[in-house]
Parts: C-alpha cells; sequence; structure tokens
C-alpha cells in the first residue's frame, strides 16, 4: 500500500470520527440558538472557555503520539502498553488541573467583562463540563494509542454511535419534556456528559477484550510512576499542550472579548467559530495521520521514507483546504441561516465566514506543520511563535482595533476586526512553521 493510500485511508477515518466529535457542538449551537438568543450567548462564551481547557489539555496527551508511534515502528510492542500505564500518571495530573480550571472560572468572567447576565449560565455549564472532564481526556488517551498504531477505526465508531446518542438528549434536557424541565445551554452540557461517560466504557471494554491489543500488553498491572519516564512525557506534552492552549485560546479568548459587544455579535462569531472547528478537522485528521506515519518510519530507522510522507501529508492538506475555503465563500450566506433565524445575525454570521476561508488556509498548513514538528521533538519554537502571533498580533491586535482603534483608524467595534487580525497571523505563523519543519526533517532524528 503506498503512503498516500495509508494516509488517505488514515485520514478519512479519523476524520469522519472528528466530525461526529464536532458535531456534537453543532448540535449545542443549533439547539442553544433555537432555545433563545441568550442560551446561544452563553454557549459562546461557556464553550470558549471549556475548548480553551480542554484542548490544551488534550495536547499533552495527544502529543504522545509520536512516542508510540516510533516504539511501533521499531517492534517494541511491549513497551508500548508500558508506556501507555505510565502515561496515565501525566493524564491524572491534566484532569486535576482541568477541574480547578472549569469550577473556579468567576475571575476570567470578570476580567473580560463578560456581561453579568450571562455568567450565571456560563458557570453552571462550565460545573457539569467539570464532570464530563475526566472520560474525555481519558478517551483521548484511547484516541491517541489507536492513532498511533494506525487502527482509528474502533475509535471512529464509537464517535459515530455517540452522536446518535448526543443529538435526542441535547435537544431532551435544553428544551425539556417527560418530566424534565427546560435547561437550555446547561442541558446541552449534561447530554455531553452521559456520552462521555458511554464512550469511555465502552473504550476500556474494547482495550479488554479485541485481539488487536494483544501484542502491547497494555491491560497489565499498574506500575509504581516512573519519575524519569513521566518526566519525558511532560517535556514532549506540555509545550506541546500550551502551544495547542495559545492557537485555542487566541481563537477562544475572541468569545469572550466579542461578549461585550452584545449578544448579536457573540451569536455571529459562535456561527463563525463553530464552522472554523469543523473545517479545521480536515487538516488536523490529516496531520494525525501524516505525524503517525512519519514517527512509524523514524522508529524504523528510515528517515528519508518520513519526509517522503511530510511531501505526501502537505499536498493533501493544501488540496482540501483550498476547495474547503472556495465552498464556504460560495455557501455562505446558506451556512449562517442554518444556526439561526435573526436576520441581523445571519447577515453578520455570513461577513465572518468570509474572513474564516481565509482564516482556514493557513490553519490548515500550521496544522500540518506543527504536528509533524513533534514527531522530531521540536516542540517549544511552536510554543513561542504562537504566543508572540496569535495572542499578540492576532488577539491584541483585534482588541485594539475593534475597542480603541489603531493609527488613526476609529474603533470598528465588530467581531470581524478579531477575525481580520486573526487570520494574518495566522497565516505568518504557517509560513515560519514550513521553514522550522524543513529544517528540523534535515537535520534531526528522534530519540529513541
Amino acid at each position: 500500500m503506498t503512503e498516500l493510500r495509508t494516509i488517505t485511508r488514515h485520514a478519512a477515518t479519523v476524520l469522519v470520527g472528528q466530525l461526529a466529535v464536532m458535531a456534537f457542538g453543532v448540535t449545542d449551537t443549533i439547539v442553544a440558538g433555537r432555545y433563545s438568543d441568550a442560551a446561544l450567548a452563553a454557549l459562546s462564551v461557556g464553550s470558549a472557555i471549556f475548548i480553551s481547557v480542554f484542548v490544551a489539555l488534550m495536547g499533552i496527551m495527544q502529543a504522545l503520539l509520536p512516542v508510540w508511534a516510533e516504539l511501533h515502528g521499531a517492534r517494541r510492542f511491549a513497551e508500548v502498553g508500558r508506556s501507555v500505564r505510565q502515561s496515565l500518571y501525566l493524564c491524572a495530573l491534566t484532569i486535576a488541573v482541568g477541574l480547578a480550571a472549569l469550577l473556579f472560572p468567576g475571575a476570567l468572567l470578570r476580567w473580560t467583562e463578560v456581561p453579568a447576565s450571562l455568567q450565571g449560565e456560563v458557570e453552571r455549564y462550565l460545573a457539569v463540563l467539570a464532570l464530563a472532564l475526566p472520560p474525555a481526556l481519558l478517551f483521548r488517551m484511547y484516541s491517541t494509542l489507536n492513532q498511533s498504531l494506525s487502527k482509528p477505526l474502533l475509535v471512529t465508531w464509537l464517535q459515530i454511535g455517540s452522536l446518535l446518542v448526543k443529538v435526542p438528549l441535547s435537544i431532551w434536557f435544553a428544551f425539556g419534556g417527560l418530566g424534565l424541565e427546560p435547561q437550555g445551554a446547561v442541558g446541552c452540557a449534561w447530554a455531553t456528559l452521559v456520552v462521555n461517560y458511554a464512550m469511555l466504557g465502552l473504550a476500556l471494554w474494547m482495550l479488554r477484550t479485541q485481539e488487536l491489543y494483544t501484542p502491547y500488553r497494555i491491560w497489565q498491572r499498574l506500575e509504581r510512576p516512573d519519575w524519569p519516564k513521566i518526566a519525558e512525557f511532560a517535556r514532549l506534552g506540555i509545550p506541546g499542550g500550551l502551544a495547542i492552549m495559545v492557537e485555542v485560546t487566541s481563537f477562544t479568548l475572541m468569545a469572550l472579548f466579542i461578549a461585550r459587544l452584545g449578544t448579536v455579535a457573540s451569536a455571529s462569531h459562535q456561527i463563525a467559530s463553530n464552522m472554523a472547528a469543523v473545517l479545521y478537522m480536515m487538516p488536523l485528521s490529516t496531520a494525525i495521520a501524516t505525524s503517525a506515519r512519519v514517527s512509524y518510519w523514524l522508529g524504523a530507522g528510515d528517515p528519508g521514507r518520513a519526509r517522503a510522507v511530510i511531501r505526501t501529508g502537505f499536498k493533501l492538506v493544501v488540496l482540501m483546504a483550498a476547495c474547503s475555503a472556495a465552498l464556504l465563500l460560495i455557501a455562505r450566506d446558506e451556512l449562517a441561516a442554518v444556526y439561526a433565524s435573526n436576520p441581523t445575525i445571519i447577515a453578520l454570521a455570513s461577513a465572518l465566514l468570509a474572513w474564516v476561508a481565509i482564516y482556514h488556509l493557513a490553519d490548515a498548513v500550521q496544522a500540518l506543520c506543527v504536528f509533524v514538528l513533534r514527531c522530531y521533538r521540536v516542540t517549544v519554537a511552536p510554543l513561542l511563535v504562537y504566543c508572540v502571533l496569535l495572542w499578540g498580533l492576532g488577539l491584541a491586535g483585534g482588541y485594539l482595533f475593534a475597542y480603541q482603534g489603531l493609527a488613526g483608524v476609529p474603533p470598528m467595534a465588530t467581531p470581524t476586526a478579531f477575525w481580520a487580525t486573526s487570520a494574518v497571523a495566522l497565516a505568518l505563523t504557517a509560513l515560519i512553521f514550513v521553514a522550522i519543519l524543513w529544517r528540523a526533517a534535515k537535520r534531526r532524528r528522534p530519540m529513541n
């Protein structure tokens, strides 16, 4: 099987599963929007905070993919199982950090000046999602393991099945019925909690029963913490997780700063951000598949094949991003109307979606780069680039243009300011990452 076919098949399988998970957010956005504009605005703020926390912690665990893929490529199967068990200690620490952040969001809400009328609903929403965080991170570990072994199909089936449960639960819990009081955005969070625990239970059952995992001896007695190994995981995972956190918070903190512009601005931004997140699933899936194959060949001692895989991944991701951006530009009015019925929200969201199309082109390239850079243990440089460009130029620049004005330009008082500066910042980020990856692939080899 050629590398193109291998990557395409792996990426397509991951994409289907990721889209099923993203449909969680799409479902909640549509349900909350149909429930009320206020519920949609509360969901926009609450989901921004949750995504910022979850994706950062998820990034720590996702960064272990090249470790397990290299061991798989080197055919050190038993070490895969031991490595997975040791990573449970790191996962426990990430869960503790995440719970603290989600259960006490008050200071962040006040700092970003989220309207007081929304704060109570947002806090209730996050309190429920705090309970859903542990199974979500543990399931992400299971997903990362399967991706590192180039066997993502079982995860995808679980994600598709969970969507079939999530949709009716979100509708029921939000609107009420059959003895249940309407709960709006908080009801969507309760639906997520139920689905997350169900997915984790099925994942553990498959890990215990499927012959696929037998060579790796995963289901063994948990050893005592191997602190040098856990520290090695942390050196790889924490910068990677922080980099993803900066990337995502530069995206999600927009929702908190935009909230002060009012309900229409928040609701329109939620539509744009939700669409950007859905589109991101395609380059993300390709990046996961590409990085798994790159690490596999590096573990097998063939860096030339690894570089060939990188070139194949770039061709796929650029082609898909160009097609997606073009379709979004053509159909942005119709897509905005799917999410909301308010004509003012639809008009503003449609304008934002044009910027989302530009944003996506750069997002696709940088996503592939940052995943493959982890294969070469390059994690600190992406973090620094993200901090300077995405937080500096993108988020801070958007704030200046939106609320204070800059270089004689009066304050725009619109979400468009944030999307425009973020698109420019992400384009520069992509160019820098390409240069870093080119050097890393030629000069560096990962540690065995």
